[in-house]
């Protein structure tokens, strides 16, 4: 029985090592191969015709750091700062070692190796090929100073260069920004309808987590969202929205007393009123915040004053107040057709704070309206 156990496990353990498939076609290998090769060419011709004869022209770690910029062109530890400043630095770190630690080699390459990820952590500018730069400087026995500028930032510096040329022409972003987005500006009054990750939980994720991922943060964040979009597809299946919206729709004009439209919102406890025209097309739509914003400039004590006193009716032919739903409504809408999948509606419910959709049918005219409640039940239940 233990053997067996011991057996199972080598067998996971093994299973555990094999390499899994990699996830790109044909063309994108192709693209990588052809644009390392180049770039190293570049580097190559351009560091010999600037060097000439008294140095290498090139530099070992050039060949893995090609890999980077080529292979992963969006990594963190592929954009420039993280070549130039990783493979320079680390050749630094490994000139410092031979000069000042009285070591031998096999210990003074391992502290070479060590101090270079170190200071490339906190320059950040890890780089994976800056500790084979520094390990050469050591097993080459390379002590002078200028080696780590020239061949090596010089190298990295090209290489950087080609790379940006060849990504940017072959339809890949380099250099790939590693800044967190700016947050979206709030909506007032918004809530989120649905489940889903922010920016700050997926911020304290990667925080707990604590390990350097080879994806920038945008990316992550863009992948994990487009999952999540297709996982509320797979959920809703073919619903559209024609099979979960609410109709009939009670509806204002824009001519409606503002007194009639907010006794509407009372009466049947709803958040929105489309405004229609004659033909039931859509010219805005009146909730209760356009209420709200329409009484804050009345002069009144309290919220309840000032929304009675936008509401009476004025006595009068011409007035300074809002008198008609037209007047206060907003007049961009956002609208969905009858035939649209459901899936789709989740992220603009969720990222922008919208607690109503109406919908359109022929001719853009109003058959329905979505809400929040509406698109929540379809989470719950499904097809």
């Amino acid at each position: 029985m233990p053997s067996a156990n011991l057996s199972g496990r080598a067998l996971s353990l093994l299973l555990a090592l094999r390499p899994v498939p990699l996830t790109v076609d044909a063309t994108e290998r192709l693209r990588v191969i052809i644009g390392a090769g180049l770039g190293v060419l570049l580097a190559g011709v351009l560091s010999r015709a600037a060097i000439g004869s008294g140095l290498p022209w090139l530099v070992a770690p050039l060949g893995a750091s090609a890999v980077l910029v080529f292979g992963l062109p969006a990594s963190p530890l592929a954009q420039p700062w993280a070549v130039i400043g990783g493979n320079t630095l680390s050749a630094l770190a490994g000139i410092a070692c031979l000069h000042w630690l009285p070591l031998p080699p096999l210990p003074l390459a391992a502290v070479a190796v060590a101090l270079a990820i170190g200071l490339m952590f906190t320059l950040r500018c890890l780089h994976p090929p800056g500790g084979a730069a520094g390990l050469l400087m050591v097993l080459t026995s390379t002590q002078e100073w200028h080696f780590a500028l020239v061949p090596v930032a010089l190298n990295s510096l090209l290489l950087v260069l080609a790379g940006m040329a060849y990504n940017s022409l072959t339809g890949r972003r380099y250099p790939h920004a590693q800044h967190a987005p700016a947050p979206a500006p709030a909506v007032p009054g918004a809530t989120v309808a649905p489940p889903r990750f922010g920016d700050a939980e997926l911020d304290a994720v990667l925080a707990r987590y604590n390990q350097v991922l080879d994806v920038p943060r945008d990316d992550l964040a863009g992948l994990l969202h487009e999952a999540e979009l297709l996982s509320y597809r797979n959920r809703l299946g073919g619903l559209r929205c024609t099979d979960i919206m609410s109709s009939p729709v009670i509806t204002v004009e824009f001519g409606t007393p503002l007194e009639e439209a907010w006794a509407l919102l009372q009466q049947h406890r709803i958040k929105a009123l489309p405004v229609v025209d004659r033909v039931r097309r859509i010219v805005g739509i009146v909730t209760r915040a356009d209420f709200m914003r329409a009484a804050e400039g009345r002069q009144r004590e309290g919220l309840a004053g000032r929304l009675q006193a936008l509401l009476r009716a004025s006595p009068t032919v011409h007035s300074s107040k809002p008198e008609v739903v037209g007047q206060i409504m907003t007049r961009q809408v956002r609208v969905a057709s009858a035939e649209r999948p459901i899936a789709e509606l989740v992220p603009l419910f969720s990222a922008t704070g919208h607690h109503h959709l109406p919908i359109v049918g022929e001719q853009a005219r109003l058959v329905g309206i979505i809400t929040q409640s509406d698109l929540v039940k379809a989470l719950s239940h499904g097809p």
